[in-house]
């Protein structure tokens, strides 16, 4: 038997990680966000890593639904998740997804998050051949829009109908499966379009350009400034964006790609103990390099993208670093619980 309490410091994660038991002093926290492959499992895992380095333990359950993950949260069942900006007025106001919770707008109460930062694009991906040049182009087709829970679809589709104005199993037909499916799906020729949030440079959509040609459809600047699209840019955790067509190989529109970005922040509850979440946020900062090193799109994160889309209060540990350390932080994220 290994005695962990014997192990070098430097190696007690790695045996963590290996499934042994950990001494009954050591306590591991539990973690949720989303799957793997996703930008926001990448970010997730990444802040896992460094908060290693503060002797902070956390078991990562990935693959779940984010929705559920910030409710169980909001309860206190899970220390850390992911967070996505949009769904917290929807929790507050006890709307959509969380209508049947009657308790909803008080849990909500307990949201704290600890960092925001971009995690993509909405890529309308659709493969050459398919007849689908425009947005105009969707009607009669067959489009996923994501998957049966969750926001993206409802925010995929809103996107058309802002652009086109077309309905969803009226104009086109909607097709929500999980991710990993949807992908299979447009390969396989089942469907003419997905609608495919991922980190801009993105795995999940270069694989498209390996073995054939295909298309990101760009929002058309007019289209961009109609009133319906401009709310849809200005909802939390939502905002355009761009990038150079050329960043994937056999991507066919030429110039700048017009997307819909989007935004996360790593969330905890107000009852995790404040030290505990103070020594997490420095790991993360003070091996920002290393961060910015897992993964392209996290390039982007610093300093002063710090609290891109988070729109519930920081936690006290959180806070407690970013004044020691000089932060600019929004009046509006303070909290005193």
């Amino acid at each position: 038997m290994i005695r962990i309490s014997a192990l070098p410091r430097a190696l007690v994660g790695m045996v963590l990680a290996a499934g042994l038991a950990a001494p009954a002093t050591a306590q591991i926290y539990k973690g949720e966000t989303a799957g793997v492959g996703d930008p926001v499992h990448t970010m997730f895992v990444s802040f896992v890593n460094q908060a290693r380095k503060s002797d902070v333990q956390i078991q990562v359950n990935a693959g779940q639904t984010l929705t559920k993950s910030m409710l169980n949260g909001a309860k206190g069942e899970l220390a850390f998740f992911s967070a996505v900006p949009s769904l917290v007025p929807l929790m507050q106001a006890g709307e959509a997804m969380y209508a049947p919770i009657s308790d909803a707008p008080e849990l909500a109460e307990n949201l704290r998050a600890i960092l925001g930062f971009q995690a993509g694009a909405y890529h309308p991906v659709t493969l050459d051949g398919s007849g689908i040049e425009s947005w105009q182009d969707i009607e009669g087709k067959t489009v996923f829009t994501g998957p049966p829970a969750g926001s993206a679809s409802a925010t995929s589709e809103a996107l058309i109908r802002a652009i086109t104005g077309f309905e969803p199993n009226e104009d086109y037909t909607a097709v929500r499966l999980s991710w990993g499916e949807g992908d299979d799906a447009l390969s396989d020729g089942k469907i003419d379009i997905m609608i495919r949030p991922a980190e801009v440079g993105s795995a999940n959509i270069e694989q498209f350009g390996l073995s054939g040609r295909f298309r990101l459809l760009s929002i058309p600047a007019e289209a961009a400034q109609q009133e319906e699209t401009r709310r849809i840019f200005g909802e939390p955790g939502r905002g355009m964006t761009s990038f150079d067509g050329t960043l994937y190989k056999g991507q066919l529109t030429e110039g700048e790609i017009t997307a819909l970005g989007f935004y996360q922040f790593i969330g905890t509850h107000e009852g995790m103990p404040e030290d505990v979440v103070y020594e997490v946020t420095k790991a993360f900062w003070e091996n920002l390099d290393e961060v910015q090193g897992s993964a392209q799109f996290l390039r982007e994160v610093t300093p002063e993208t710090a609290f891109v889309g988070v729109n519930v209060p920081l936690h006290p540990g959180a806070l407690r670093y970013y004044d020691e350390a000089g932060f600019e932080i929004p009046a509006g994220l303070r909290s005193d619980g």
